[in-house]
């Protein structure tokens, strides 16, 4: 039961910027956890790493190789993209607020509370600390809010919430040229700075040029005319200028000890300046921070009383894109501000707004609604357009053939996903109250929907469309939904009046309502085997019913404290129920014997409140099981509840097997299981009190979908901060992987192995003679690895070919999925051509066996190839029939023959 994390899915985007990498790989933070999207492949995986609190900004290295994340806590995270694991890690004293590598990829700017610190990036070094300080600046007096780098690595533009931006150079001058040292100012802001950048002659790749962007919608110009290399200009910047009567500390207050200073200085500088003959040293070159500034233009976007957000500046298309808190979105060619697209997304602030590499592509993020878009600006198309679900997800089922996951949520939407790509394909939104059911049919085309506002729905998922609506005669509230092995009948029961009602599903008529539950009927479920329905309601009763024959309630197991929820074992022949005691009783539905209890307070158990008054051990809230799903064949059972742990249970011998603790995220509450005692005071709490600034209202933290209608009077007990829980739980029918509803999102468990190294990702030359020469030094799965990457027929071909049978396992279970649909291709090909029959087949035994699963779940995507492999088989097969046929007739009529002579 080696299940591991393998994806996060409901929540594309939360907050905290965005980055592209290699121009295709969208990154972004979801919570604690990071989100990577193949934007050509159309497919996101989540990284397994986690921080210990929601993720604030990101940064990505020009190579793609390294990933800075940094969270709430200052903490950080240095991780290798291409193998997913962390490196290195380091604290912050001071929240940062912005980070970027160098062009070069050697450096790393850091802004952290008002100081901008160079760090050297550690890249695969081996070292205990691998981060190396290169210098500080203290220059700002307010936080650093953006940072950018010139082409060359030398100089950094550092904007700030004290209204100015400041040029800094990364080379330290000696004391006698300290005043070089200084920070060039860009001043006229009337608000905090959002971006600044520079920019560049194409021509010369040199910066001639600066854009700052304030929060009060206004872009300001500035152009660069160089210096003339005087020292005597640039060091006299640094003095104070001389100020005759005014005297000095220890001056005998007739200003001659002043006079005798200035003197002195005067003389000091005169032979410094004799030094380097007059003219700068050439070390020093054409200095940006000390050459002429001048601002050539300042321009309004015109989106008062909205405030600018995020923007983002392409050096090689001089375009700016920005944007606002009214969920607008302006595109501009600068430098002569000519606006090209103003368009409006939402009505929620738009929180991030990126260029990609070439300047095609433009990404939108948009924490409140949780959504991310990605938009060729050109064509005017969408090339990505996700958005999670606005509140918690209730409830969630996979399609039969485990290929889809269905979400219901609080926001009355349903979504599909695609479980291998975690992309949501469809939103259905016709609910005018919170889903709190699903079900798919057996025909894994049909989507079964209940919700609070009295209705359920059956979705086509060929037509993307509801077919059938279920109502009762009086409005009544849906909590629970099941359906029959034959897909004729529809029951679902009730939070209000604890009925069940039971509906055909051809004619979408009322057919019965089943009476007899005294409290919610919560739990609903169809024997596998027999028509029997199972419920469980509150009223501490688990009832069974047999819904053709109309006779009510066929038996009924009372239990000492209030039923939660109820499943049937795949085989019908055990039935699981779990009470408010946090017991699990297990049930033989034909008997009526209790088989066997399970208790699991203890193992449930975990997580403190911040209201709590007593310990987590000492509380007996949340110590019980409201989601129950046994696996494939019935041998263990997954429970889920108000906690951070989800327990795996052997049935047979009521041991526990595993318990996963689903987050690590301490932005959430009831994580912890022993609260800090320094952050109590005599009123309370310190997260509980609410300190913020007024003015602080462009904060990450103020976007987060955790404080979203949390601001009344009342209304939240602990100020809106999201408590961990698990709302649904569902193994996938293939038992391969289960999927849980959290606080954090779906997360999805799989033992399958997705991630195969693959060695062409590092920097490698992917060439044939690579290829050659891995065959000649006795390596065919890395040449076969190479050859797919290279997309070379008479390659791919020749490696086939070159490996031995013995090996065909070994180099099948290397190849990584990315490269299954080629090599099915391949095998398809040469099964036409080839005269190495059983060669071939071997090779595709061998690929089923090891990829066999991995084929069914991408069975969609690899389809056109799967068809072709069998096309080829079927031909072969009929060829072999028809020549084994005609030698077994000829061979009869040679025998009979020779008889008859």
């Amino acid at each position: 039961m080696n299940f591991r994390f393998q994806n996060l899915l409901g929540a594309p985007y939360r907050g905290g910027n965005v980055v592209v990498s290699n121009n295709t790989l969208l990154i972004s933070s979801v919570g604690n956890r990071i989100s990577v999207t193949d934007l050509l492949k159309s497919q996101t995986h989540t990284l397994p790493t986690q921080s210990s609190s929601n993720i604030a900004r990101i940064a990505v290295s020009p190579d793609g190789n390294f990933l800075f994340a940094v969270d709430d806590r200052n903490r950080c995270h240095f991780i290798n993209l291409p193998r997913r694991i962390v490196l290195h890690r380091i604290s912050f004293k001071k929240p940062v607020s912005a980070v970027r590598f160098s062009p070069d990829g050697a450096l790393l700017a850091v802004g952290t509370g008002k100081l901008l610190q160079i760090w050297r990036s550690p890249g695969f070094k081996k070292d205990f600390f691998a981060f190396e300080l290169v210098r500080t600046f203290a220059d700002c007096d307010a936080k650093v809010t953006a940072l950018d780098w010139s082409p060359d690595s030398n100089y950094v533009l550092a904007g700030s919430k004290d209204l100015t931006v400041r040029l800094y150079c990364l080379k330290k001058f000696d004391k006698e040229l300290a005043a070089l040292n200084k920070p060039f100012l860009f001043l006229g802001h009337r608000d905090s700075v959002v971006g600044a950048f520079f920019g560049v002659d194409n021509k010369t790749n040199r910066v001639c040029k600066a854009y700052t962007v304030t929060r009060d919608c206004y872009i300001f110009s500035w152009g660069y005319s160089g210096n003339e290399g005087k020292f005597e200009d640039l060091v006299g910047e640094g003095s104070e200028p001389p100020s005759p009567g005014t005297p000095e500390k220890g001056s005998d207050g007739d200003g001659k000890a002043d006079v005798e200073a200035n003197v002195g200085m005067m003389v000091k500088k005169r032979k410094v300046f004799d030094d380097y003959g007059g003219n700068l040293p050439e070390e020093c070159g054409n200095l940006l921070h000390k050459g002429k500034w001048e601002r050539l233009r300042k321009d309004n976007f015109n989106q008062a009383p909205a405030k600018l957000a995020a923007c983002d500046y392409h050096r090689g298309l001089d375009l700016v894109v920005v944007g606002f808190s009214n969920g607008v979105f302006g595109l501009y060619q600068m430098p002569d501000f000519v606006c090209i697209h103003l368009l409006s997304i939402s009505r929620e602030k738009i929180t991030t707004a990126v260029f990609n590499d070439l300047g095609n592509w433009l990404t939108f993020g948009c924490a409140k609604l949780g959504q991310l878009l990605v938009w060729e600006w050109r064509s005017e198309s969408y090339i990505l357009k996700q958005q999670g679900h606005y509140f918690d997800v209730n409830c969630l089922a996979y399609s039969p053939d485990s290929q889809f996951l269905a979400t219901g949520a609080d926001d009355n939407k349903v979504k599909v996903w695609t479980v291998s790509s975690g992309f949501c394909f469809v939103t259905f939104s016709e609910h005018t109250n919170a889903v709190t059911a699903l079900h798919f049919m057996a025909s894994n085309n049909c989507l079964l929907s209940a919700s609070l506002d009295g209705t359920v729905r059956a979705w086509d998922l060929f037509r993307y469309r509801n077919f059938r609506t279920f109502t009762s005669p009086s409005s009544r509230q849906f909590v629970s939904l099941a359906s029959d092995q034959s897909g004729e009948v529809i029951c679902a029961g009730t939070l209000d009046s604890f009925e069940i009602f039971v509906w055909s599903m051809k004619t979408g008529r009322l057919l019965d309502i089943l009476s007899g539950h005294e409290g919610p009927v919560h739990g609903l479920m169809f024997s596998p085997t027999n028509a029997i329905l199972a419920s469980s309601s509150w009223d501490k009763t688990v009832r069974l019913w047999d819904v053709f024959e109309g006779k009510g309630a066929v038996e009924t197991f009372n239990h000492t404290h209030d039923v939660l929820t109820v499943v049937y074992r795949p085989d019908g022949k055990q039935l699981a129920c779990s009470t408010l005691d946090g017991l699990i009783h297990f049930w033989d539905p034909i008997d009526g014997l209790l088989m066997y209890t399970i208790e699991g307070r203890r193992d449930i158990a975990g997580g403190r409140l911040m209201t709590d008054r007593r310990s987590a051990a000492n509380s007996s809230s949340g110590k019980c099981f409201t989601s129950l799903c046994y696996s494939a064949d019935g041998s263990y059972i997954l429970a889920g509840g108000s906690s951070k742990f989800i327990c795996m249970y052997d049935i047979a011998d009521q041991v526990l097997l595993h318990r996963f603790q689903i987050t690590h995220n301490l932005s959430l509450d009831g994580v912890l299981d022993v609260l800090n005692s320094k952050n109590m005071t005599a009123a309370g709490p310190l997260d509980l009190i609410d300190d913020d600034n007024s003015d602080v209202e462009e904060g990450i933290d103020k976007q987060t979908q955790g404080k979203l209608g949390y601001d009344l009077p009342g209304s939240m007990p602990n100020h809106g901060r999201s408590v961990i829980r698990t709302k649904g739980l569902r193994i996938a029918p293939t038992g391969r992987s289960w999927a849980a509803a959290t606080t954090e999102g779906v997360l999805v468990y799989s033992m399958d192995e997705t991630f195969i190294f693959d060695p062409t990702d590092l920097d490698i030359d992917v060439t044939p003679e690579a290829v050659d020469a891995a065959l000649s030094e006795g390596q065919p799965s890395r040449a076969l690895i190479l050859s797919l990457r290279l997309n070379e027929d008479t390659l791919i071909k020749k490696c086939i070919f070159a490996v031995s049978p013995v090996d065909i396992p070994a180099v099948v279970s290397s190849v990584p999925l990315r490269y299954l649909q080629r090599l099915i291709e391949a095998f398809a090909d040469l099964l036409e051509s080839c005269p190495h029959l059983e060669f071939i087949l071997r090779w595709c035994q061998e690929l089923c066996k090891t990829h066999g699963h991995s084929i069914q779940q991408n069975s969609r995507n690899l389809l056109p190839s799967l068809k072709s492999l069998q096309k080829a088989m079927a031909r072969l097969h009929q060829d072999l029939a028809d020549m084994c046929s005609s030698n077994e007739y000829l061979l009869r009529y040679l025998c009979s023959s020779g008889a008859n002579k």
